[in-house]
């Protein structure tokens, strides 16, 4: 594959983007509870496809809703598309099914505008085997990539990244995302991870696991893939997501379970080093998601990113907050449901509208939401 040097070239064309008059929220329930003999679809991760389908990925929990390796648990990664901006959405269908009481899970994608190509990262782990009991130097935990030149509709093979993912022989595993993968302005492609080490028993299991945040990257357009180095001086937390600063800094958000706020992070080099971690948005243990939404050297009036998670107490009420100052604050906080909430990712569709995949009412759907500008400004 061709490198492209030009970084004019790299940026997505789009038109400027306006208030809109819309405040109306569109609620559609993409994946549900039993379908498919599925008991539960959890861990949601949302794309916009070069042609502006949605793609919609995420686990389908085959006997429980308990995480990988847990249970006796068999979990498979699928997807659903549409093609009229999340109004209606097609069948599903099976991407990796690795095999009974296997685990195919933490989906996370990336779009390469210069490819038109969408990848698709995950994890595959053993059977019985978790986040927390994965052992070093073993398979326990897998790290895979798959593409699809198609929008979403057939998918390569899959390529096994483990290596690429880890410090193979003193790291228990490694997750992706899930969710927020990014292209920046220099065409590198950057998909965040998190890693797990700790304390292990007689048997070689992790029983005291500790989590740290970094991202592999790909200047080749996804041929070869290196890894950056970790959060600085000590553990800080697991799942994250990404976003590139108007400055070309990487903003990295993550999750700690051990406090009651996300960290943040930046890269000034693309993902290789990172700052010590700052206090971020005030929030329970979950997964958020973290997205460029406009910006002024494409032509927008301002500066925004976006951000939701659940403003709790606990997992319920999903919000959805703007930054106006590239991630130092995030204010003008707009609810999304009143419902339980847990999980969430979003995209930004072709018209320049706000789609959020999320897991709703304790986890009985993942359900697609569509707003616009009007809805985050509706006195401006």
């Amino acid at each position: 594959m061709n490198v492209y040097g030009v970084v004019a070239s790299l940026l997505p064309v789009i038109p400027a983007i306006v208030a809109a008059e819309s405040t109306t929220l569109n609620h559609v329930n993409v994946f549900s509870a039993g379908e498919k003999s599925y008991t539960a679809f959890r861990i949601p991760a949302l794309e916009t496809a070069p042609d502006g389908s949605l793609l919609a990925v995420c686990e389908a929990r085959k006997h429980n809703r308990s995480d990988p390796g847990h249970n006796d648990n068999d979990i498979d990664l699928v997807i659903k598309r549409s093609q009229d901006g999340g109004k209606n959405w097609s069948g599903l269908t099976v991407i990796d099914d690795p095999g009974e009481k296997w685990s195919a899970c933490n989906p996370a994608t990336v779009v390469d505008r210069q490819q038109a190509r969408v990848w698709l990262f995950y994890c595959r782990t053993k059977p019985g085997r978790s986040s927390a009991t994965a052992r070093p130097g073993t398979n326990d935990a897998q790290a895979w990539v798959r593409y699809s030149d198609d929008n979403g509709e057939t998918w390569s093979k899959p390529t096994d990244l483990t290596r690429v993912s880890r410090d193979f022989y003193k790291w228990g595993g490694s997750f992706f995302g899930p969710g927020g993968g990014i292209q920046d302005r220099n065409g590198r492609l950057l998909v965040p991870l998190s890693r797990t080490t700790g304390q292990r028993n007689a048997e070689g299991n992790i029983v005291s696991g500790t989590w740290n945040a970094f991202v592999i990257y790909s200047d080749d357009h996804g041929s070869t893939w290196q890894r950056g180095a970790t959060l600085p001086e000590r553990d800080w937390g697991d799942e994250n997501q990404l976003v590139e600063l108007a400055d070309g800094r990487i903003l990295m958000d993550v999750r700690q379970d051990n406090g009651p706020h996300r960290w943040l992070t930046t890269s000034a080099d693309g993902g290789l080093i990172w700052s010590v971690p700052r206090v971020g948005q005030q929030v329970t243990p979950v997964c958020c998601s973290i997205k460029r939404y406009t910006l002024v050297s494409n032509g927008d009036d301002r500066n925004r990113i976006l951000w939701t998670g659940p403003s709790g107490p606990g997992r319920q009420k999903l919000v959805v907050r703007l930054s106006y100052d590239e991630g130092k604050s995030f204010g003008g906080e707009k609810l999304i449901t009143e419902e339980k909430a847990a999980y969430s990712d979003i995209t930004i569709l072709q018209d320049k509208s706000i789609g959020v995949l999320w897991e709703r009412g304790g986890y009985q759907y993942i359900t697609f939401t569509q707003f616009d500008l009007g809805f985050l400004e509706p006195n401006e």
